[in-house]
């Protein structure tokens, strides 16, 4: 029997926000990527047609195989309904139960979220003179995945992303004006506007690098730190600590786990 064609395979990253998919070629190079709205209520044959419309929009190909990473269980087990139902396509979905060469060194090891073991996968490109690295993943919340060499998952922090906290402080507070989170030119700000974007953007910035340097201070080596994420464009030289900015990190990871098998 012939082995059955594995690509382009579809990779999936669903968080609780949006939702990033790429399709990777047979060297694991992505070739083509979407971000989409996360939304529960949206059924599987209303996926189906979604991830239709967006292959045959790039002119893609169908994928051939798939890999699903989820933080919102109901929204995943669409995704695998509609590729299953529609594409034919058995989807593997990552955990930490079916990772078995994945060390996780927490006090309850499955209850680490899969889109943090897929950053596990794609730091590993940055950890060649390194014995540690730190993902900063800037999404709805912000994690700081510790990562050490050998595939095992330290552990981390988990804080509130920077659209969380304006959003919260904006419910609040009913004069402030809602705004776009992107630096202003100065730390003092001269208006509202731009004294809030200070605070959001640049007060969140120096959260990360100080927590970046608590845990540096906590482990043996020095660490190589890695940004993804939306958020991370925003933050992109104003953040010190940071090493590299990796917008693919998490979808790379999900396609370098899934040929890992």
């Amino acid at each position: 029997m012939l082995p059955v064609p594995a690509f382009p395979l579809l990779a999936v990253d669903i968080g609780n926000t949006s939702t990033v998919l790429g399709l990777a070629d047979e060297s694991l190079n992505l070739t083509h990527t979407w971000r989409v709205r996360t939304n529960r209520d949206v059924l599987p044959d209303d996926l189906a047609l979604q991830l239709h419309g967006l292959f045959t929009l790039a002119g893609a190909a169908m994928p051939r195989a798939a890999v699903l990473s989820s933080v919102a269980p109901p929204v995943g087990e669409n995704y695998a309904l509609a590729l299953k139902r529609h594409f034919m396509i058995d989807a593997f979905t990552v955990s930490a139960l079916n990772l078995p060469d994945v060390s996780v060194e927490l006090d309850v090891p499955d209850a680490v979220g899969a889109d943090r073991l897929c950053n596990l996968f794609g730091a590993e490109r940055y950890m060649k003179n390194h014995e540690y690295a730190v993902v900063v993943d800037f999404g709805t919340s912000t994690n700081f995945d510790v990562i050490g060499k050998g595939r095992r998952f330290l552990g981390g922090v988990l804080a509130t992303g920077a659209q969380v906290s304006a959003d919260a402080l904006f419910s609040r507070a009913a004069k402030l004006p809602r705004i776009s989170l992107e630096a202003p030119a100065t730390a003092i700000g001269k208006n509202t506007t731009h004294a809030l974007q200070s605070g959001l953007v640049y007060g969140y910035a120096e959260m990360v690098d100080g927590l970046l340097r608590r845990i540096q201070a906590e482990l043996p080596a020095e660490a190589v730190n890695i940004a993804t994420g939306g958020f991370s464009r925003t933050v992109q030289g104003i953040c010190q600590e940071i090493d590299y900015y990796d917008e693919t990190l998490t979808l790379r990871g999900l396609v370098e786990m899934w040929a890992s098998r």
